[in-house]
């Protein structure tokens, strides 16, 4: 008989869970909060913060992004490369242009993971697509 609860490798085993980004009007924040979740194993039982028990994440349809108010003309995304000023801003719309859809989804994500090693595994897990779902 088995003397650990819980910690075997099939509690361990990562599913993949498809969401639809166009399909629903929840805004970008709703939308990234549930991914982050999902991507961290709250979700699960066997939620533990020093271990990577998180699941796979496909984003689809990221050009169907929905913000409230302004943010898509108002919001500015900040890039530096440490010397001097070479700061740059873009705002979400020429962000969206340039990158897509799911690059914003992507930096939205990142800010609600935590902020220790695990966070570049988990952002690993995640992919976006902005097209629409393949059969």
């Amino acid at each position: 008989m088995s003397q650990t609860i819980g910690q075997t490798g099939l509690a361990y085993s990562r599913a993949w869970h498809v969401v639809d980004i166009g399909a629903g009007r929840r805004p970008l924040g709703r939308v990234a909060t549930q991914i982050a979740i999902t991507l961290m194993g709250k979700h699960k039982p066997i939620f533990d913060p020093s271990t990577d028990c998180g699941d796979y994440v496909v984003a689809l349809g990221c050009h169907d992004l929905h913000t409230t108010g302004k943010k898509r003309f108002q919001k500015k995304y900040y890039t530096h490369t440490t010397r001097p000023g070479s700061l740059k801003d873009l705002t979400m719309d020429k962000l969206m242009a340039k990158w897509g859809g799911g690059e914003i989804l992507k930096r939205a994500v990142r800010g609600m993971l935590p902020k220790n090693r695990l966070r570049d595994k988990r952002m690993a897990r995640l992919k976006s697509e902005c097209g629409i779902r393949r059969n």
